[in-house]
């Protein structure tokens, strides 16, 4: 009997730490990703001469307010990694194991955003690591997830969530497509090394930035809708 009193004890420790460090975790998850659009936000209002129809998010590092975004690109990592490690826990099998890997990724590649600027050699391999992994790893969690009892009530959502982000980095990808040709007629150099235009040439269709934003929103929104879920779901 006291042998089984002890275990009931210890299970129940254990149950209690792990129940409390996921929802932490949770918390952390919506913390950041919540901080991480606020700058965003502020930035768009602070920085005005970089408009939001062609000029990129990263761009708001060569304003006045590179802080700003330093703080908007770090907690989007964070968000990202704090979410992996709360799914890790929630999700197994091989495929949505690779998920979870791209998800924790794109929160290196966010917070490698925040330090390294558009200026910096290394801003290219950021973006490298941070956005193409993410929309096949959703889909590899989304469609696992929503599998399970609780999570398949919430199927929509979370589909529709996961769906947004390839379609954002579609949309994004065209429109930059469109921007550099237009460039190209209108004779404009362009390239990493150099500075792009203050104004947009007559002619060119600028609005990439309006979908790098939507990009950004999209990869903050889905583990943002995991983490709530999961914590009013106290599963």
């Amino acid at each position: 009997m006291r042998n089984q009193i002890v275990a009931y004890i210890f299970a129940t420790e254990r149950f209690l730490i792990n129940y409390f460090t996921m929802n932490t975790i949770a918390l952390l998850v919506l913390a950041s990703g919540t901080v991480s659009l606020l700058a965003f936000l502020t930035l768009h209002f602070v920085s005005r001469e970089f408009h939001p129809g062609w000029r990129m998010i990263s761009e708001y590092a060569l304003g006045s307010h590179k802080w700003l975004l330093t703080v908007f690109f770090v907690c989007w990592g964070i968000c990202s990694i704090s979410a992996s490690i709360l799914l890790w826990n929630l999700v197994h099998g091989f495929w949505p194991s690779v998920g979870i890997v791209c998800l924790f990724l794109t929160g290196i590649g966010a917070i490698m955003g925040g330090l390294f600027d558009v200026k910096h050699k290394l801003h290219g391999m950021a973006f490298g690591i941070g956005i193409p992994f993410l929309p096949l790893g959703v889909l590899l969690i989304s469609y696992t997830l929503i599998k399970e009892d609780f999570w398949s009530h919430e199927r929509l959502s979370i589909l529709l969530s996961a769906h947004a982000i390839w379609l954002s980095v579609v949309l994004m990808a065209v429109s930059m497509v469109l921007l550099f040709s237009g460039f190209k007629k209108a004779g404009i150099p362009f390239g990493p090394a150099i500075a792009p235009p203050e104004k947009l040439p007559a002619g060119v269709i600028g609005i990439n930035g309006y979908f790098n934003r939507l990009l950004v929103i999209c990869y903050l929104l889905w583990p943002m809708l995991l983490a709530w879920l999961y914590y009013n779901a106290k599963i």
